[in-house]
């Protein structure tokens, strides 16, 4: 069965007896890990997602990614259109949100049904749990820089210590929220919703009132410079939805029968409105000071009063959008088939983040480790997301979730010795087209034949989905129209 056991409970009560008698609710540690959940445990309303999603899109990196647009070379108007198509995205992460009420099982537990009981625990070591500690280390130091400014204007000495010490409380208080999990994310994002939104609607006034609207470089980019920097911008913006392939994660409380199209669209439109209006600030912003150190210049337009008002909520959104990384990062650490407890997962995974954020800020320049680690990922992500996206349409979302937690040889998922070729296949091909077409800390020849146009994302998402279809297909791995996967 599933790698996983529950926390310890109080009482004589057998394990699954005692997962019953503590509902998942805000206040109570929650006691599932990646195990089933089932019908009579199920509870909440799609539109719920939303306010989980809008929480953690309201943040500090999505500020910088926006400036960084125009550090890049675009006008205002095409760093605003690159903002809107690259958050596009968000549709595929709420397509994988469906799976969670129909196999009322975490992604990093459906995805066995596209490569296999053991190739997936590959699949969580790479795409779930180090991707998921690297973005947990990247908004960690995102919001650590912009707690060093809390810290100066409290005229304390941001000292290698100091600095220490305010990674470590913020780090503390996401996996806080990470360890009771589910319940307590869903209760406390609304409220945190609205306070970011009520604190970006009183920035963008004096930000706005700064934007030079018509803003374009004193040096135009055109022909292929303008296409490679145009899509570089859409595959930055674009890391951001791409790196929730686990979107499932916070959907398979609801109950089986919830509408597929409600929680695409209630997650898709969580991400989709905050990221574009946070990243959209970002950019105007850059069109009136340096975003390149956005504390500094964002200092010069938003009110005195005001500015540390604002540097808090942006640590509080950066620490809602790591408590959902560490969440899904302790889920992946299970299905990697190691046999240990989601709230001791999520703390592992806690100090892994911690010790990457150090180096991340004490060592290299933090802007350039941001903008070459997402434009990177992209390249196994992209094909990663279009495999899970492709089997679910394929299958018409059917999964069957007490099957998924079969780990054994006679299972449904075990295919051939544990792996699923077809989901393999796929993604290797997906990634390997990708890294042809790479141009980030190295540039593939695709990319070099092209000029420096970086075509990783779109050529990584076709390879891999079509192949997928194609052999899965052809191994005949595909359930019956009328049964279940």
């Amino acid at each position: 069965m599933a790698a996983t056991i529950p926390d310890p409970q109080p009482g004589p009560h057998p394990a699954d007896e005692a997962v019953r008698s503590r509902p998942d609710r805000a206040g109570r540690t929650e006691v599932h890990g990646i195990d089933h959940i089932a019908d009579d445990e199920r509870h909440g309303r799609p539109r719920q997602l939303f306010s989980i999603w809008a929480a953690a899109n309201v943040n500090y990196l999505s500020l910088v990614t926006g400036g960084a647009l125009v550090l890049m070379g675009l006008s205002l108007r095409q760093a605003l259109a690159v903002i809107v198509v690259g958050n596009l995205f968000w549709l595929l992460t709420g397509l994988l949100a469906v799976s969670g009420p129909a196999a009322g099982a975490p992604s990093e537990v459906i995805t066995r049904a596209m490569y296999g009981v053991l190739g997936n625990r590959v699949n969580n070591a790479i795409v779930g749990w180090l991707i998921s500690v690297c973005y947990f280390a990247l908004n960690l130091a995102a919001a650590a820089t912009v707690a060093f400014s809390l810290v100066e204007k409290a005229g304390i000495t941001a000292n290698t210590g100091v600095q220490i010490a305010v990674v470590v409380v913020i780090a503390t208080l996401t996996l806080a929220i990470g360890v009771y999990g589910h319940g307590l994310i869903t209760r406390l994002y609304l409220p945190i919703t609205l306070v970011l939104m009520a604190v970006f609607a009183v920035a963008a006034v004096p930000v706005l009132g700064h934007t030079d609207f018509g803003y374009t470089p004193d040096e135009p980019l055109s022909g292929v410079g303008l296409w490679s920097v145009l899509v570089a911008g859409v595959a930055l913006i674009g890391s951001g939805p791409l790196s929730y392939t686990t979107s499932a994660d916070f959907s398979r409380y609801l109950p089986r029968t919830t509408s597929a199209k409600s929680v695409l669209g209630w997650t898709a439109l969580g991400g989709f409105v905050p990221s574009v209006i946070v990243c959209s600030l970002g950019a105007c912003a850059a069109t009136a000071v340096d975003m390149s150190d956005p504390q500094t210049g964002l200092e010069k337009i938003l009110p005195a009063w005001f500015f540390p008002l604002f540097l808090l909520a942006l640590v509080l959104g950066t620490i809602a959008i790591n408590a959902l990384t560490s969440y899904s990062a302790g889920l992946a650490l299970q299905a990697v088939g190691i046999r240990i407890r989601r709230t001791r997962s999520v703390l592992v995974d806690g100090v892994a983040a911690v010790s990457l954020t150090l180096y991340g800020l004490l060592i290299s320049n933090f802007l350039d480790t941001v903008s070459n680690v997402l434009q990177l990922t992209v390249v196994l992500l992209g094909p990663s997301m279009a495999v899970y996206a492709t089997d679910i349409v394929l299958r018409r979302n059917r999964y069957n979730g007490p099957a998924l937690m079969n780990e054994t040889p006679a299972g449904s998922f075990w295919y051939t010795a544990g792996v699923n070729p077809a989901g393999a296949l796929a993604l290797a091909a997906g990634v390997a087209a990708a890294a042809l077409c790479v141009n980030t800390l190295y540039t593939g020849p695709v990319a070099e034949a092209l000029g420096g146009v970086d075509l990783a994302l779109p050529v990584g998402i076709v390879v891999a989905s079509g192949l997928y279809a194609l052999l899965m297909r052809a191994f005949g791995n595909l359930p019956a129209p009328q049964g279940q996967a």
